[in-house]
């Protein structure tokens, strides 16, 4: 998954949720490390701060493991895997653990010049859509 590593470092940006309607069910701020390590259980790390404008923060950390072509995530909030297509899209299918009957495809896309990146979920719920899910994104240096 050579693609993978350009999203490598720290991104700041904006999760915004809307219903199958469109009309906004949330927003707010996430700042994020994707780090490769070189060694220890994981291939892959995930670093996020969220915040509301309300005050509320939520943090979390997660890892991955490559398979063959794809890699995959089992964590206590969801499991599933990714992959690569040929036009260096990042595609990722997760069971979502905490929404029992939920489930999401995301798509990862990151511009030419590797500083910003777009993120769309698509969110079912039973098998029906359910909501979408915005992240637009920008490489940002270490905080």
């Amino acid at each position: 998954m050579p693609a993978m590593m350009l999203h490598q470092g720290w991104w700041d940006g904006w999760y915004r949720h809307v219903d199958a309607d469109g009309t906004p069910i949330d927003a707010h701020r996430v700042k994020t490390h994707c780090e490769f390590p070189d060694s220890g259980e994981w291939h892959y790390v995930q670093h996020n701060w969220l915040s509301w404008d309300d005050g509320r923060e939520v943090t979390y950390e997660f890892g991955g493991k490559l398979d063959g072509k794809r890699i995959r995530w089992d964590t206590d909030r969801f499991s599933g895997y990714g992959w690569q297509t040929c036009e260096d899209t990042l595609m990722l299918k997760l069971d979502r653990l905490d929404e029992p009957g939920a489930w999401y495809i995301e798509m990862i896309n990151i511009a030419p010049d590797g500083q910003s990146r777009a993120r769309t979920w698509q969110w079912f719920r039973d098998g029906r859509p359910w909501k979408r899910t915005l992240c637009d994104e920008w490489r940002i240096d270490a905080p």
